[in-house]
């Protein structure tokens, strides 16, 4: 007997994920492409959200088997009530199909394109898939803790202001009752005993004598228990748990002198907003601190950061040493996680650029996870010269040149890869 099974039950929301994943792994370089051009339209903080994909239809056509023209067949057209085999079809008037489609395209694609929704998640993983954050390792439970405080029951140790007045009687109570159980039977007992010799016939001066005596040892026996004993006190306990370090602060500096034009600082923006999209991957709160400068630095907010004009020289320490004094102000490094983040032309006053290196080497990178010098320009300045013998002594201080929007991503791969993998 032929039995058939059909299942009714109602699928999750996730129940094509399989599928999207082994779409995504195969169109993964165009996906990637995509992602990276997304990056010109938003801001830093607009990176973090998912991108609409566009992928020709051409490229995502299933393979299917063809039947050669052999044997005789007879095949049934649905809707065909005007012509017969041997009849000839005139082609569409205006030189376009009849079955529809999409506008001609310049480009070679039309408006038939398969579009897809990248999630937040995906948007991210598909940005950063081989990288990972330098020393990130430092900032495990083991090493800088973050402690949050917890009630944990009661201690026989603690302050006075943390005893626990009733539990503390309770114990005493107790304690007492325990200890001075035994001493009231005995002391029940010479009692009736005492009322059956006085209330008896006779003379039992002696026998009276004794048990009075003995009910007088034991009421001095219960009296020395004390009422409230050192061991009977109760406090109130808590403990500290660690708990991971969430949060972290983004530092970015940048020049804005009169030789820093608009696609330098364009250049700029797409490195600081790579590095913030990166850090959201590790850390649930993440500051960002704009600092420009050119003879003078200051903090500002990221619309006068990338589009206000300055004319005037070069002098990069003054950025450096603001960034020093707001980190130690308002980014203890017990609480946050500090990541530097720099770009510059080179141009600097000739005499500023060894305190660059003097401040960046005892003062700034001791506060540091990881900070990044990018240089938007060609030319080596004195600046540069600084910096590079400052990266070779340590490894939480990287430097690079971009020239072109093209450089920008491989020269962040290269600064933040994974340890063995390829930039």
């Amino acid at each position: 007997m032929f039995q058939q099974i059909i299942d009714r039950r109602l699928a999750g929301k996730n129940k094509s994920i399989g599928n999207r994943e082994r779409f995504l792994r195969r169109h993964k370089d165009q996906i990637r492409e995509a992602v990276k051009r997304a990056v010109d339209g938003r801001g830093i903080r607009d990176m973090a959200q998912g991108e609409d994909i566009h992928i020709p239809r051409r490229d995502i056509a299933e393979p299917v088997f063809g039947h050669g023209q052999g044997g005789k067949r007879e095949m049934v057209h649905p809707g065909n009530q005007d012509y017969i085999r041997g009849d000839r079809i005139e082609r569409p008037k205006g030189g376009q199909g009849g079955g529809g489609g999409g506008q001609a395209s310049d480009s070679g694609e039309g408006d038939d394109d398969f579009v897809f929704h990248l999630t937040k998640e995906e948007f991210m993983q598909v940005f950063f898939d081989d990288l990972a954050l330098p020393n990130l390792a430092r900032t495990t439970l083991a090493e800088t803790p973050e402690f949050k405080t917890h009630r944990a029951g009661y201690s026989s140790d603690g302050t006075p202001n943390n005893l626990h007045v009733v539990r503390s009687m309770r114990g005493a109570i107790g304690r007492r009752i325990a200890l001075g159980s035994d001493a009231r039977r005995q002391l029940l007992a010479l009692e009736e005993e005492l009322i059956a010799l006085q209330t008896a016939a006779g003379d039992h001066k002696e026998e009276i004598a004794a048990v009075e005596a003995a009910i007088a040892v034991l009421h001095a026996r219960i009296g020395r228990i004390p009422y409230l004993d050192p061991i009977d006190l109760r406090y109130r306990s808590r403990v500290r748990v660690p708990v991971p370090t969430a949060k972290a602060v983004m530092f970015c500096l940048m020049d804005v002198s009169g030789s820093m034009d608009e696609s330098r600082k364009d250049l700029a923006k797409r490195f600081f907003i790579l590095l913030y999209l990166f850090l959201t991957r590790h850390y649930e709160r993440i500051d960002i601190v704009f600092i420009r400068h050119h003879t003078q630095a200051q903090e500002v907010d990221e619309q006068n950061f990338f589009h206000s004009t300055e004319t005037g020289g070069t002098v990069v320490s003054s950025a450096l040493v603001l960034m020093e004094e707001i980190a130690r102000a308002r980014y203890p490094t017990s609480e946050w996680n500090i990541y530097g983040a720099q770009a510059s032309d080179g141009d600097n006053w000739h005499h500023d650029s060894g305190r660059c290196r003097e401040l960046l080497a005892h003062s700034i990178l001791p506060l540091c996870r990881y900070f990044a010098y990018v240089q938007v320009a060609e030319e080596e300045q004195n600046l540069w010269d600084e910096y590079s013998a400052l990266a070779a002594e340590s490894k939480a201080f990287a430097i690079r040149k971009v020239t072109e929007s093209s450089q920008i991503y491989p020269v962040f791969r290269e600064l933040f890869k994974k340890e063995g993998a390829a930039a």
